[in-house]
């Protein structure tokens, strides 16, 4: 994949639970714009896209009527399918990516591997039910149907932290983090595999 290739993908979806626009930028600057009608979710999905460096806009009408979790997991799902097409076939990236991110007294380490394969390991270890009106379950989902719809390798540890909203941001922020390490383009176009092939 030359510099100058744009990886770039546009993903709608619409069943009967949801109505999804997303369009993903992995070379922007972290601008976001999303509504999902679940502020804090919003929050999670800004920060991913702050931290990472990745411009992100998602528009979801989704059954908030029934509760938040096609919402939340049909947003995640979209995200997958436009990482997975911007990335291409991954040639000239680094695959791996890791960091910590703190928030006051919240840690939370993230591990990425955009291997083709995937697997998502996820203990963000939240204590309250909801965080806002997103299901504290449903952030872990998200993570969750990110790593199952982009084939990636995931791990996030929330490593101590008290207080839940800290947690999640800390966690979302380190996953982003870790990403924009992973996706980074590098100085060859080989693919980064023994295989020969992500």
């Amino acid at each position: 994949m030359s510099a100058t290739t744009q990886r770039t993908a546009t993903i709608q979806r619409k069943t009967l639970e949801t109505d999804i626009v997303l369009s993903l930028n992995l070379d922007g600057s972290g601008r976001a714009d999303v509504q999902t009608g679940l502020g804090f979710f919003d929050h999670m999905l800004t920060a991913l896209a702050r931290h990472s460096g990745m411009d992100l806009t998602l528009k979801c009408q989704g059954d908030l009527h029934i509760d938040d979790h096609h919402t939340v997991e049909d947003s995640a799902i979209c995200l997958g399918q436009a990482l997975t097409e911007a990335l291409g076939d991954k040639r000239g990236i680094v695959r791996f990516g890791y960091a910590y991110a703190p928030l006051d007294e919240a840690l939370a380490r993230a591990v990425v591997d955009l291997s083709g394969r995937p697997t998502a390991v996820v203990n963000l270890d939240l204590q309250a039910p909801r965080i806002g009106s997103t299901a504290s379950e449903n952030l872990v989902h998200a993570i969750e149907s990110l790593a199952a719809t982009a084939r990636i390798t995931v791990h996030v540890d929330v490593l101590r932290g008290a207080n839940d909203h800290h947690r999640a941001e800390a966690a979302y922020k380190a996953l982003a983090l870790a990403l924009k390490a992973a996706i980074r383009r590098t100085d060859n176009d080989e693919v980064p595999s023994t295989k020969g092939l992500l």
